[in-house]
């Protein structure tokens, strides 16, 4: 991931709405959420949830699939992982062992 990326990730998460979104798609797993059940769990309109998906989706955070009448989303783990790659990259004065306990900690605080 590049720094343009990063800053349109970082931007699409800047937003509670889309935050609280993508953190309920993380929290999903694989299964992933309907844009309705998504919209009553955050108790938001479904057209300011389907704009919100949208920036989402652009930024490359999260994925969808039609499924019938329903629309499908999914936390994009790779665009996750490289977004986290590049806050990581050259961390800790270039010795990456230094950063393994903040992974470590990122990872059981989950």
């Amino acid at each position: 991931m590049d720094k343009s990326n990063a800053l349109t990730a970082f931007s699409a998460l800047s937003q509670p709405t889309r935050l609280d979104a993508f953190r309920l798609l993380i929290e999903a797993g694989e299964a992933g959420l309907a844009a309705g059940d998504i919209a009553d769990r955050l108790n938001v309109r479904q057209n300011t949830l389907s704009a919100n998906l949208s920036v989402l989706l652009n930024a490359g955070l999260v994925s969808n699939q039609r499924e019938g009448r329903t629309i499908r989303y999914f936390a994009n783990t790779d665009g996750l992982r490289g977004l986290l790659g590049f806050l990581l990259r050259d961390c800790c004065g270039g010795r990456p062992d230094l950063c393994d306990p903040l992974i470590e900690d990122i990872a059981c605080s989950c």
